[in-house]
């Protein structure tokens, strides 16, 4: 039977309930059981996908088109698991879901309520993890805190959960503050057991408590939690703070955490494999031989989560070529055609990574502009690319108000617009091009050299395209047209091929990368810029 463990957080925001979800989920992996992930974000949006990042960091995107929060980034990466549409679920979903059932009599008159309709609604999605996946383990990580009105459904879903499986088959984990005063020179374990308090009085009695701190704890913090919280005292876990978030696996699990989990659970405590995952942090740890500079351009650089895949995928490139990965955070509207060379002078590399709207998007065709003419390698994920594409029409190509349908709708050459069939005219959310797409490359090129294949699979997240009218002129003035879709209408990658890297993809190669495995495009972007 699938064992279920659902991860709760107290006192503050922000404890690292999804590194602890993730590095569970690695732990139990390496044990030989298979592990499904999955978030519950109590907002009432239906998923982050019209959010600003400044509001919520990144949009993850699955291979089957969900877009999600992106704690599922950190559980891709760690577990090396592909997650879909079931592991993210919201508080608008719920909703949108219920009323739609109810609109069409599914509930026969009831009047339909929290309980147990709503609950129902989440219960049925948190089993169907298991069912889709065949885990042995889900583990279900409850967004917010302990307190929140908007997270008291899924609370309440998740207790019900417990009693229908057997206690004997599923687990609480409870991820809380302990804060150090420096004026009395001591750990303060009372936000835990208020926390504790909390959950309990919604009838959640947590079975294991991770402590988050950022000095190590004294023995007695962990007696004084584990006896007012009614826990095993091996049942409290130190979560201290570390430089290096891939050391979490290997820190918890010094702490017997896996072990004691599947103790809890009535799991075989198999020995756990970690040598690679070992090795690979040992190897992230090591002096590196020198450090790369690269420019991160975009327009939502004050909030580092926002392009928090493509930060991580820099790094893995950066431990496998054993150099350091020093990103310049640089905000594109401050690039101008006068400031351009003092912004991006002494950069290894540049890349422009994904966004919507037209704030900050001369700045990102200045930085193109400045790459492609001091032979600086380039980097541009899907607006990214569509940037090079239109810096590369207006000044090599002479199309000098060549620009996007998406930044200037009466513009007459729009070398990025809308496909044809195509409307403008519809909802921003979920009509975007969405999940894994096949891509064929174009034999001689950048891409078949990173590749070293002929066809891949790439995950999508835009809504505007090359312009296919356009595909001569361009060609002919040197532009590499090196990936299309199968059919030969779509084009999804376009480079200077005698350049050592200047590559532009219309898809998010950054969701594919891991910390041991990076992914080729970024290895050989890091490749050409270390060169440097």
């Amino acid at each position: 039977m699938t064992k279920y463990i659902f991860v709760t957080g107290g006192v503050v925001s922000g404890l690292g309930k999804g590194i602890t979800v993730a590095s569970l989920g690695r732990l139990l992996k390496a044990r030989g059981y298979k592990v499904a992930a999955q978030k519950l974000d109590p907002y009432i949006n239906v998923d982050p996908g019209t959010m600003s990042p400044y509001q919520h960091g990144e949009v993850y995107v699955t291979e089957d088109g969900a877009e999600t929060d992106l704690d599922l980034g950190h559980y891709e990466r760690f577990i090396d698991e592909n997650l879909n549409k079931y592991s993210n679920l919201t508080t608008g979903k719920v909703y949108w879901n219920v009323l739609n059932k109810e609109r069409r009599g599914e509930y026969l008159g009831s009047t339909v309520q929290v309980i147990p309709h709503v609950t129902d609604e989440i219960k049925a999605f948190v089993y169907s993890v298991g069912k889709k996946t065949g885990a042995d383990v889900v583990i279900t990580e409850i967004g917010g805190t302990i307190g929140d009105i908007e997270s008291q459904p899924f609370i309440e879903a998740v207790r019900q959960i417990s009693l229908e499986v057997g206690r004997e088959n599923s687990l609480f984990i409870h991820v809380t503050l302990v804060p150090y005063l420096h004026g009395s020179e001591e750990h303060k374990s009372k936000p835990t057991q208020h926390s504790v308090k909390e959950l309990q009085g919604m009838g959640v009695h947590p079975n294991i408590i991770v402590l988050r701190c950022d000095e190590p704890l004294e023995e007695s913090i962990f007696r004084k939690i584990a006896m007012f919280c009614n826990v095993k005292p091996d049942c409290v876990i130190e979560n201290i703070t570390l430089p290096n978030l891939y050391e979490a696996p290997l820190m918890l699990e010094k702490a017997s955490f896996s072990e004691v989990v599947c103790r809890e659970l009535g799991l075989e405590a198999r020995k756990a494999d970690l040598g690679e995952w070992t090795e690979m942090v040992d190897r992230i740890n090591k002096a590196r031989s020198h450090c790369v500079e690269i420019g991160l351009v975009g327009k939502y650089v004050a909030l580092h989560d926002a392009y928090l895949s493509v930060a991580e995928a820099l790094h893995h490139a950066g431990y496998y070529h054993n150099v350091h990965i020093n990103i310049h955070w640089i905000d594109s509207e401050e690039i101008t055609a006068e400031t351009a060379a003092d912004m991006l002078s002494g950069l290894d590399g540049i890349i422009v990574p994904g966004g919507f709207g037209s704030r900050g998007i001369e700045g990102m065709i200045q930085a193109a502009k400045y790459a492609r003419e001091n032979n600086v390698p380039y980097f541009g994920i899907c607006l990214g690319m569509q940037i090079a594409v239109i810096e590369y029409a207006r000044n090599v190509a002479g199309i000098s108000d060549a620009n996007s349908g998406e930044f200037d709708e009466q513009c007459e050459n729009k070398v990025i617009d809308f496909m044809p069939g195509q409307s403008e005219d519809i909802d921003k959310g979920g009509t975007l091009r969405l999940g894994a797409y096949p891509c064929d490359i174009r034999p001689g090129t950048t891409m078949e050299r990173c590749y070293n294949e002929r066809t891949i699979s790439e995950r999508h997240r835009h809504r505007y395209e090359f312009n296919n009218d356009y595909r001569e002129k361009l060609q002919e003035c040197g532009l590499t047209l090196s990936g299309l879709s199968p059919d030969g209408v779509l084009v999804e990658t376009v480079e200077l091929t005698e350049r050592p890297f200047f590559v532009g993809v219309q898809y998010h190669p950054e969701f594919k990368s891991r910390p041991n495995r990076v992914h080729p495009l970024f290895r050989e972007f890091i490749a050409a810029a270390s060169k440097r």
